[in-house]
């Protein structure tokens, strides 16, 4: 039996980190100037990279030590695809989770999608916030004038809204974990993005069994689902051993 788990951002909660669609989410607080949608997007970071790495460090860096809850440790030996990048299931102690939308601790050099490129510990210990715009420009090697240069510059390493699964994010490896299982299980998620239809149709096309775990589960079309109306952390507690997914 090879379960899949496929996380989002309501695991994270009880670690403090808010969830992206709740009334203090990421994508209900944006900018003076500019929506969350608008904010996390490659254009935005070429066309205004203050403003979106300045918006990014206050809407997710500053959590970045935050620790893992019982959820994040129940699921480091699971086989785990998960859409948060706050990194706590690195921090539990899973070696071969997929971070399949990047995360905070990391960054690259900017680059054209697709290219291979290495990945690198995020300076974000050695920003300046009485300096902060100033600082970060600094930091990614971006300048005032001309912006971000492609090989040069910084990026965070994060899949933006107008970005693409590339092997980065290890979209292959994603996939195949996908057609390896014999149950999936989403946690915590809204299946708003890519990754949660594609398994989804995976599921559907194999006839594999899903389980949905949500306070306020998401209806999903699909013939062998079971809904868990509970927090991840109740169904870690109550239910998971019962059913026997591992």
């Amino acid at each position: 039996m090879s379960t899949l788990f496929i996380t989002g951002a309501g695991v994270s909660a009880e670690s403090g980190i808010p969830t992206f669609r709740g009334e203090d989410g990421f994508w209900t607080i944006g900018s003076e100037n500019y929506t969350p949608q608008e904010m996390a997007t490659r254009a935005m970071y070429e066309q205004n990279p203050v403003e979106f790495l300045s918006w990014y460090y206050h809407r997710f860096v500053t959590y970045r030590h935050h620790g893992p809850n019982s959820v994040h440790n129940w699921l480091k030996d699971k086989q785990l695809i998960t859409q948060n990048i706050d990194g706590l299931d690195g921090k539990a102690g899973n070696p071969n989770y997929i971070s399949i939308h990047g995360r905070i601790d990391q960054i690259t050099l900017f680059h054209l999608q697709g290219e291979e490129v290495e990945r690198f510990t995020a300076p974000w210990d050695q920003v300046d916030e009485s300096n902060l715009k100033d600082s970060l420009l600094e930091l990614f090697r971006i300048s005032k004038t001309k912006g971000p240069i492609l090989n040069e510059s910084f990026k965070p390493y994060v899949l933006l809204f107008d970005e693409f699964y590339t092997e980065l994010y290890e979209i292959t490896r994603a996939q195949e974990m996908m057609l390896a299982a014999s149950t999936m299980v989403f946690m915590g998620t809204s299946f708003s993005v890519n990754i949660t239809q594609m398994a989804l149709d995976v599921a559907r096309h194999n006839q594999i069994p899903v389980h949905v775990v949500d306070p306020s589960p998401c209806h999903v079309l699909h013939n062998q689902v079971t809904y868990h109306a509970m927090t991840a952390s109740e169904f870690v507690n109550h239910k998971a051993i019962e059913l026997d997914l591992d």
